[in-house]
């Protein structure tokens, strides 16, 4: 069935599991027709949710750190548009240890993941979002300097402290687009991601995210909320 002029939009990028399943689920609850990505053919949660969707859930495969896939998403989707492109991909690390014990491998990974990755998808996916959109990058709050009084998890922070520096760059650059951007802090949650000791369920998040940067659409410029709507201190 094809999707339907009317209803809503969303490209979700990285939804296998965890806080991207969750969103996929949400937006599908809430009538939008989802396009969600993996990274590889097997078999996820989201493959199961797509035969229970109505059609409303097309499931691509992109790996948002080799560049040419995105390239080749972008050619697949080339006649689509969207009202909303989000993307939530991302990795941790172990948390212990000092960025300067950290081996070179792990830094890069985490990073190019984490902070280059998500602009490149940006760059090459942004003419498929209308102008009356948003583009929403999954940051933290442990991506705000100003909030960093008591440490830890050292390269994890760095990389979505600098997410939310490309985001700001991102943002100068393009002053003037009518679309929003959003950096969204969603609060620790208990996914793989995560850990069990997380403070908040899925439940309590997601649903809150998805309210969140709708109550931000038709608002220009660059936000870098939390879960409930509060603007995060850079």
């Amino acid at each position: 069935m094809p999707p339907s002029p009317f209803d809503k939009h969303v490209l979700l990028i990285g939804a296998s599991r965890g806080l991207g399943y969750a969103l996929a689920q949400e937006y599908l609850n809430r009538g939008w027709h989802v396009v969600a990505t993996v990274r590889d053919v097997n078999n996820t949660k989201l493959h199961a949710l797509m035969d229970i969707s109505d059609g409303r859930l097309e499931i691509e495969t992109v790996d948002i750190t080799v560049p040419e896939q995105i390239t080749r998403l972008h050619e697949r989707l080339t006649s689509r548009r969207f009202d909303l492109l989000f993307i939530n991909a991302g990795v941790t690390n172990q948390p212990e240890g000092t960025v300067g014990e950290v081996p070179t491998e792990e830094f890069v990974r985490v990073m190019v993941t984490n902070a280059l990755s998500p602009l490149r998808v940006i760059e090459t996916l942004q003419d498929l979002v209308l102008p009356t959109g948003t583009i929403a990058v999954m940051s933290s709050g442990q991506g705000s300097v100003a909030n960093n009084v008591n440490g830890g998890h050292e390269v994890y922070r760095g990389s979505k402290a600098a997410l939310n520096t490309f985001m700001r760059s991102f943002a100068a650059r393009h002053t003037g687009d009518p679309r929003t951007l959003v950096l969204m802090a969603p609060g620790w949650v208990r996914t793989e991601l995560g850990g069990s000791q997380a403070r908040l369920s899925i439940e309590e998040s997601i649903p809150n995210v998805v309210n969140t940067i709708d109550a931000q659409n038709g608002k220009p410029g660059l936000h870098y909320l939390d879960y409930l709507g509060r603007t995060v201190p850079w």
